[in-house]
């Protein structure tokens, strides 16, 4: 149990900075889904969607984040 109350303060404050850090470049977009993904992520009240669904949650904001790393990345190497 502590270590899902870890991943998800984790999540919390990781969504958080990717939150502020797409604020300062502008990207109101990915700003409102980060900002979602940490509220949904918030380790103080739990939001209740039962084992499946947080399995699906948690594949699809994995596929999400992974498709983020590689755009950003082809994008710092066209600059």
């Amino acid at each position: 149990y502590g270590y899902y109350q870890l991943v998800r303060f984790l999540a919390f404050a990781g969504f958080g900075y990717l939150a502020i850090d797409a604020n300062k470049k502008n990207d109101g977009k990915m700003m409102f889904i980060f900002i979602a993904l940490a509220i949904l992520f918030q380790p103080f009240l739990k939001i209740a969607l039962g084992r499946f669904i947080w399995n699906v949650v948690d594949v699809v904001v994995a596929g999400f984040l992974i498709i983020s790393v590689i755009q950003n990345k082809n994008n710092h190497e066209k600059k």
